[in-house]
């Protein structure tokens, strides 16, 4: 293995030869007249049926150097070094021969679908227009062949598909999508840029099961962007470790996840949550465990009781969208019972469209129950009231998913923490700014940021921020939806130490929501697993990840990738047998 002091690749090429070979590419961005450096003389090769993954954390540079490839930087932008595929240097290249290699020979798969795909025509015409861009084919020829490919990337109803917009599939029949226009060109290079960032862990699960199909069948070498290193494992032959635009460290798999050399890639593999990996306990074995609980009969869910007066108490609650009786309304949540007692942490996990944000809303007020019973500290809020819900702002705080767009780009942050205090009446002047100062040196924040707007602070820094407004009013209830799911993993890992202390400090009630169950594991007491607006499963955080009841349970644990090539390859198998008996049932 190299390290930063020799960071050239010396794998020997495959059998196929090399399709990309990243020779000295240094990327720059001009601002205010300087030349700001994003990548620094990248050294790598990719050989035909390999996947390489650059990993790294945001501003690493990883994204960057790989859109120089296909020269989708913007304007500002200077390109040094050479990049060639399939032998031809591509840097340089004039727009006809850009045409030719974009979708030709290099196609990309981008990480947020509905941005990718245009809204305004159907999957079909897209994938039609790609095939008729490069190749001399009649319509019918164009559509047979875009069909083909909606049943190469299994869409599960392939015709459906193709007469659909964007916005009527699912988030992994979108990618799927993307993936099929991506291929129709039989690429010999595909640029993977966080194509699974933004899908559950389930539907994660299948598209790298696809893409790890698809190029074995059809020989393409995969340059996979990525800061998941669970994902890296799954899939990855070869790992390009990216820190300040420059490798500092590549070699296979195996040996980079085994043997890291260099601090930063040690710093990056321990900031990774593992599934079953306690403070408390010895690490639990996922695969054995999952062995076991599949090889039992489910059984009921497991409950437990609570002696505390709970915080948040519901009691077959049942959330509808749309007017209450009429044609097309949604039931988002439907009979659902749980409690939160003080200093407790449960964690609600499931996939998109569970009910877990629903669930999230309705504990703080913000969202209206149709029928059941919703107690929220000693508030009865089973009729929804705007004299209820003021009262509760008090008691209650939220932490959003994305903290760019949670805080006023417009104030200070000082003021955007400051906000609830000044409206409830608990301080002003001199007291409000102590109050601040208080609240920024409790999330770890330097007092004088007070000053700063959020564009001027990290990822990790503006959820510091939302976290710091959110225990403003010393809340007896925290609801915290997908607090970290948006960012790196050392700053993920960062934020839920920080929330986990805070929480033991302040001794609040928390309903901590995600689809990540090893987050969850790091940070809950309790779990509940929901499944299409139902509670399949609660228990305690061993009960849920040792000894797991439900089917759903057991894949969704199944689906979460393990940062550790070996014990992943052993999921992975453990998973399709999982998959195999839920289709023979």
């Amino acid at each position: 293995m190299t390290t930063a002091e020799s960071p050239k690749n010396t794998t020997v090429p495959g059998p196929e030869g090399t399709v990309l070979e990243v020779d000295g590419l240094s990327v720059d961005f001009g601002v205010d007249g300087v030349w700001v450096p994003a990548a620094q003389k990248l050294s790598y090769t990719i050989d035909a049926g390999e996947v390489v993954a650059v990993v790294g954390e945001s501003g690493s540079g990883k994204s960057a150097s790989s859109m120089a490839i296909l020269d989708l930087l913007p304007k500002n932008a200077r390109v040094r070094g050479d990049v060639r595929v399939n032998g031809r240097s591509v840097v340089g290249l004039k727009p006809r021969d850009l045409h030719s290699l974009r979708g030709e020979e290099v196609a990309a798969i981008f990480q947020e679908p509905m941005t990718a795909l245009n809204p305004v025509y159907t999957v079909g015409f897209q994938i039609i227009e790609t095939i008729r861009t490069h190749r001399s084919m009649t319509p019918t020829e164009a559509a047979t062949r875009a069909m083909e490919m909606l049943a190469l990337v299994e869409m599960p109803d392939p015709q459906k598909a193709f007469d659909s917009y964007p916005h009527q599939l699912s988030g992994g029949q979108r990618q799927r999508a993307m993936i099929a226009q991506a291929l129709v060109l039989d690429p010999s290079l595909l640029i993977a840029d966080e194509p699974t960032t933004a899908l559950d862990v389930t539907v994660q699960a299948e598209i790298l099961e696809l893409l790890r199909d698809l190029k074995d069948r059809l020989r393409s070498a995969v340059l996979l962007i990525t800061h998941d290193m669970g994902v890296v494992a799954d899939i990855a032959d070869r790992i390009v470790v990216m820190k300040e635009g420059v490798i500092v460290e590549q070699g296979t798999a195996a040996q980079i996840f085994g043997s890291p050399q260099h601090p930063y890639t040690q710093a990056l593999l321990a900031a990774v949550p593992h599934l079953g990996q306690t403070d408390d306990g010895p690490e639990i074995d996922v695969v054995e465990t999952l062995a076991e609980a599949t090889a039992r009969e489910s059984g009921p869910a497991v409950t437990t009781e609570h002696v505390a007066k709970p915080v948040l108490a519901m009691n077959d609650i049942v959330i509808e969208y749309g007017a209450r009786g009429k044609v097309g309304t949604f039931r988002a949540v439907d009979g659902v019972s749980l409690e939160i007692a003080t200093g407790e942490i449960l964690g609600l996990v499931g996939e998109s469209g569970s009910g877990k944000s629903t669930i999230g809303r309705a504990a703080i007020g913000l969202q209206p129950i149709a029928d059941g019973h919703l107690m929220v500290t000693d508030i009865d809020l089973s009729k929804h009231s705007r004299g209820l819900v003021k009262q509760l702002r008090r008691k209650v705080g939220i932490v959003f998913q994305d903290p760019s767009s949670s805080l006023n780009p417009r104030l200070p942050i000082g003021e955007s923490i400051g906000e609830p205090l000044f409206l409830a009446g608990e301080a002003k002047g001199k007291d409000l700014d102590r109050r601040v100062e208080e609240l920024l040196d409790s999330v770890r924040l330097p007092k004088n940021y007070r000053n700063r707007y959020p564009h001027e602070l990290s990822g990790g820094q503006k959820q510091r921020v939302g976290i710091a407004r959110a225990l403003s009013l010393r809340p007896q209830l925290l609801v915290a939806d997908e607090p970290t799911s948006a960012l790196d993993v050392s700053v993920q890992a960062t934020v839920l130490d920080l929330l986990k202390s805070l929480q033991q400090e302040l001794d609040f009630a928390c309903l901590f929501i995600s689809h990540d169950l090893a987050v969850v594991d790091i940070m809950a007491d309790r779990i509940a697993v929901m499944h299409h607006g139902k509670i399949v499963e609660t228990g305690s955080r061993d009960q849920i990840l040792r000894s797991p009841k439900d089917p759903y349970t057991q894949r969704l644990i199944a689906a979460i990738p393990i940062p550790d090539p070996e014990t992943q390859a052993a999921r992975r198998d453990l998973r399709r047998q999982i998959l195999a008996a839920g289709t023979d049932d």
